[in-house]
């Protein structure tokens, strides 16, 4: 544990220029949050077609996109809010 408390996020030193305008960082941290999830959501949507399209019926399709979205889901969980679905087992 750090002697110290916690602080509120700070934005890179190199970013404070840009946010000056009035952006905050949290709204900065929320809009990269933003972008990460779209850019995750149509992988997803074109990796669940592939998929299905190109999978010649296999039915190892659909645990494969059971597995991912369970996945990427959990990572999604523990990595917003700092706790797991699994959280007894975590450190």
């Amino acid at each position: 544990m750090p002697s110290q408390p916690l602080q509120p996020f700070s934005p890179p030193a190199i970013l404070l220029p840009y946010l000056s305008g009035g952006l905050s960082g949290g709204t900065a941290v929320m809009w990269l949050l933003i972008t990460v999830f779209v850019f995750w959501s149509i992988y997803t949507l074109i990796a669940v077609y592939h998929w299905l399209k190109y999978s010649h019926a296999s039915w190892v399709a659909f645990p494969a996109i059971i597995a991912h979205l369970f996945v990427s889901f959990s990572l999604a969980v523990y990595t917003l809010s700092g706790t797991g679905l699994f959280s007894a087992y975590l450190p």
